[in-house]
């Protein structure tokens, strides 16, 4: 793992940062919201991570799913409640306040997706 600033995830991770923002604001309900929304959430995560790490795309394919399902899975347990958040609006933006097993799908779906684009343009890298 080195640092190394990789000026194409940085873009993506620009244009899906403020694709996200627009789903956010714009959009109460639907699929886009709340499905493809989560998709995008986590190829976001990877191209962020990607944008200043040179890492192997596996690894950072796998950290960004587990830390994605850990947030799901704390919402199941109702982290918002505990730390008395359920009223900030911005907390349940980020961290989510219902648990969806459809969400962990949409997590898996775009870990895949991404990590295949990965390997497929970048041929150096391998499993």
């Amino acid at each position: 793992m080195t640092f190394k600033f990789n000026k194409s995830f940085f873009a993506s991770s620009m244009l899906l940062l403020s694709t996200e923002i627009c789903i956010a604001a714009f959009l109460t309900t639907g699929f886009i919201r709340h499905t493809f929304g989560d998709y995008l959430s986590v190829i976001l995560l990877y191209c962020a991570i990607r944008s200043f790490i040179k890492v192997k795309p596996i690894y950072v394919a796998f950290a960004v799913l587990i830390f994605a399902f850990g947030v799901e899975f704390l919402q199941l347990f109702n982290l918002l409640d505990y730390l008395n958040l359920r009223e900030h609006k911005l907390a349940v933006i980020i961290l989510g306040s219902t648990f969806s097993i459809s969400d962990l799908m949409a997590y898996s779906l775009g870990i895949i997706t991404i990590f295949l684009i990965d390997i497929k343009t970048n041929s150096s890298w391998k499993l």
